[in-house]
């Protein structure tokens, strides 16, 4: 096996050492059981997951996560066939299944990527948000100081996916939301070990930005909202570039 490490694990002395992923997932009642449920539940389980957190990428047990569901393998079999397709996982025979985690370049241009998209709809988001909706997002963070984030780093991690998430979705541009879709897993996972990263401080950023972002979006300032959401991405991507030695 030759795989890249950061994109799928080496051939190990021992298969027994490999540890399988634990993927949050909830019974499906049996009056319930379509593919297309389940598909979805495994999409939304896998997006959620740490990818980055781990020496190698995660492995999804079939039989384990058939059982957890409350429904037979052949679901969850064509639901990680539809996930390999979309890139998500991949499948190794005589090994399994495995989440597939991106080298440090190829998770710089989803970031870049992905800069240009959220911009966008912030962009958009000036023109076609409510000011309810614009409100949710200082709500987000009415909790939220430089010392709360850190104090509370794995709250404020799920506050900042969810700021990013809600943000796209002001759009209201519905191919934007379909493309960052894509994009979501890895930079999810990326955001979250950067946040993690408590010696460069990256969490009092973090704040301060959003903040900023709120504000050219309550003043309705297309070119300085547009201007601060690509800026916050692209600081990501630096960031990645200087201590993101996990993706070596």
């Amino acid at each position: 096996m030759t795989e890249s490490p950061n994109n799928m694990p080496k051939e190990p002395n021992n298969a027994a050492s490999e540890s399988v992923a634990e993927v949050r997932v909830v019974p499906i009642g049996a009056t319930r059981v379509l593919k297309d449920q389940v598909y979805s539940i495994l999409r939304e389980a896998v997006s959620n997951m740490d990818i980055y957190s781990t020496p190698t990428p995660p492995r999804l047990d079939e039989r384990k996560l058939a059982e957890e569901l409350g429904v037979s393998r052949t679901p969850v079999r064509e639901a990680l066939s539809r996930l390999e397709q979309e890139g998500f996982v991949k499948n190794i025979p005589r090994r399994g299944t495995f989440v597939v985690r991106k080298t440090r370049k190829e998770v710089l241009e989803v970031i870049y990527v992905w800069a240009a998209l959220e911009s966008m709809a912030a962009r958009l988001a000036t023109e076609r948000a409510s000011d309810e909706e614009i409100g949710k997002l200082r709500e987000l963070f009415s909790t939220f100081d430089d010392e709360e984030a850190r104090a509370h780093i794995n709250e404020y991690s799920d506050t900042n996916v969810e700021f990013h998430q809600t943000l796209i979705g002001l759009g209201h541009c519905d191919l934007i939301k379909s493309m960052s879709d894509s994009l979501f897993l890895h930079m999810r996972a990326i955001r979250v070990q950067a946040l993690k990263d408590i010696d460069h401080h990256r969490s009092d950023q973090s704040v301060i930005d959003h903040m900023r972002i709120i504000e050219a979006l309550e003043q309705r300032d297309a070119d300085l909202v547009e201007k601060l959401v690509r800026e916050h991405a692209l600081s990501l991507s630096k960031h990645i570039e200087q201590y993101a030695r996990y993706l070596d």
